[in-house]
């Protein structure tokens, strides 16, 4: 990362906290952003772990403030958004962060759990989204990163319908959005995160790998890389920031795949 890339900027991080201890992606993409200049609204469900991530900027010396959002209300997601735009008088940089799902088989999953799931990782895009163009279009000029995942291009070995369906519909979220506002000065990607060791995994998803402790699971999961070990938070955060810069001034409208070649490959199992 180009030291200071977003001096006099204002980020706003939707789902900056982490559900466990330890470093999830969008606490990472908002320490990163910090450390590139940028004052951070790092905003969460929970305020307590949003602010976890403001101590952790804080303690580096970058700029940061904690919020609380709820995702699936969108009065929440605006007045988040517009008091942003009152108290700081722009938005250069809006990553939506969120992701909620439910593994298992699809007959598991009720059509409120649906709703449920596809209300947070994908109509508050679009509710955060243009909640926070007014801004950019008054600067001509903005970023807006989706996180995305490769559950929405190819099977992970293990049922997450849902999840996989709703993150594919944010990457053709993103190219549409980006067509839409590339005139105006405006990009808009997704980074599709391959298997990622985060604080999440051990929440959510122990029981997608059946009988397996954690660690188990966590070398299932490494094994199923072609690099032989998941990415981790801060690989997905370069990522991000990368796209945010102006060194991305030409890449809009497209997905960015961070996953250690898992996407291209086929992992084979062999017996004995």
């Amino acid at each position: 990362m180009t030291a200071r890339d977003f001096d006099g900027q204002t980020a706003i991080v939707i789902g900056a906290g982490a559900i466990a201890t330890g470093i999830g992606i969008g606490r990472a993409i908002s320490i990163a952003l910090a450390r590139g200049g940028a004052h951070v609204v790092a905003a969460d469900a929970s305020l307590a772990s949003a602010e976890e991530t403001v101590a952790l900027i804080r303690e580096e010396g970058g700029q940061a403030e904690a919020r609380l959002v709820d995702v699936l209300d969108d009065d929440s997601l605006t007045g988040l958004i517009a008091g942003v735009d009152r108290d700081r008088g722009r938005i250069d940089i809006l990553q939506c962060n969120v992701g909620l799902g439910k593994s298992g088989p699809s007959d598991q999953t009720s059509a409120a759990d649906w709703r449920r799931i596809s209300d947070a990782n994908l109509t508050s895009l679009h509710v955060a989204a243009q909640a926070a163009l007014p801004a950019m279009r008054r600067q001509g000029r903005g970023v807006i990163t989706v996180t995305s995942s490769i559950a929405s291009i190819r099977h992970v070995g293990y049922p997450h319908l849902a999840y996989g369906a709703t993150k594919a519909g944010a990457n053709q979220f993103a190219r549409a959005l980006a067509v839409e506002l590339a005139p105006e000065g405006i990009r808009v990607n997704a980074i599709v995160a391959g298997l990622i060791d985060t604080p999440r995994i051990g929440v959510t998803l122990a029981r997608s790998y059946g009988s397996q402790t954690e660690d188990q699971m966590r070398a299932a999961r490494a094994r199923q890389c072609p690099m032989g070990r998941m990415g981790s938070a801060w690989d997905i955060a370069e990522a991000a920031v990368f796209l945010a810069s102006d060194r991305a001034g030409y890449i809009t409208g497209t997905e960015i795949v961070v996953d250690g070649g898992l996407s291209a490959s086929v992992r084979q199992v062999v017996d004995g």
